[in-house]
């Protein structure tokens, strides 16, 4: 596997936070043994509107729906979360991801809950390795921050889903990609940076903003038709209890996150 200095460098830190103690500071990196798929099948019903913590970001429902035997691929998603949803579910999972130290989490998570699974470790901008039109469902985590041309990743997708299959993917949001989490001053939390395209300073990670027309012209550039779009569970909860500056604060009062649901067209 060859990888460039971008890839690297997100690797490094993944590896890092798939240790014992990297697992204390990102909630990423925590694996799902206690899921139950009482709880999806309620989430999937409507029973239960939004997943308790630590499966919020699970969404939407409508996407978990109707899995069971179907070809999931959960790209860049690695570390016991995303692929023991669709595991539960009874989907045959296939997790594409970076970082062996978090594929070898979902192994352990298959496992513990007795179910199927395949891993590759690769690049998400290089689908090469995987057929074409193979997967019914690509659940794409948020992760394609970490590279700086979507539209790369997009159109691998495009190639290994089939025909009229579901590309769910999650994006930062970049109107407040950049607001800084340490600059809560008692009332709201501050954008230090100018907006605009392009690498984010990170001293951990290469992370970049992508904006909003590259995000979903990319889309229909590669092939897909919008289904909808939803915002990020964690933006709309009370925020009353949590502390400012913790990360959960932060979503509570900054939009950061929201996910796309298309389908591939039959064109």
């Amino acid at each position: 596997m060859n990888l460039d200095d971008i890839a690297r460098r997100n690797q490094a830190f993944w590896r890092k936070m798939a240790t014992d103690k990297g697992r204390e500071s990102n909630r990423y990196t925590r694996p799902w043994p206690d899921l139950e798929v009482e709880l999806l099948q309620a989430y999937i019903r409507g029973d239960v509107n939004v997943l308790p913590e630590p499966y919020t970001y699970i969404y939407p429902a409508s996407v978990l729906a109707q899995v069971r035997d179907k070809e999931v691929l959960c790209l860049a998603a690695s570390g016991g979360q995303q692929s023991v949803v669709f595991g539960l579910l009874g989907a045959r999972v296939t997790v594409f991801d970076l970082t062996g130290e978090q594929l070898e989490t979902d192994r352990e998570m298959a496992r513990h809950h007795g179910y199927d699974i395949k891993t590759i470790q690769g690049d998400m901008r290089d689908l090469s390795g995987l057929e074409a039109g193979t997967y019914d469902l690509v659940y794409h985590a948020v992760s394609v921050c970490f590279v700086p041309d979507l539209r790369e990743v997009y159109r691998q997708v495009a190639r290994v889903i089939r025909p009229g299959g579901i590309y769910r993917v999650e994006h930062c949001n970049p109107a407040t990609h950049a607001v800084d989490d340490d600059s809560w001053d008692g009332e709201g939390y501050r954008i230090l940076d100018s907006y605009g395209p392009g690498r984010l300073e990170d001293p951990d990670t290469a992370e970049f903003r992508h904006l909003m027309s590259d995000i979903f012209n990319g889309l229909v550039e590669s092939g897909f038709s919008i289904r909808g779009v939803w915002d990020d569970p964690r933006h709309l909860r009370d925020t009353g209890g949590e502390k400012p500056g913790t990360y959960d604060h932060v979503l509570g009062f900054v939009a950061k996150h929201f996910a796309i649901v298309a389908h591939k067209t039959t064109e």
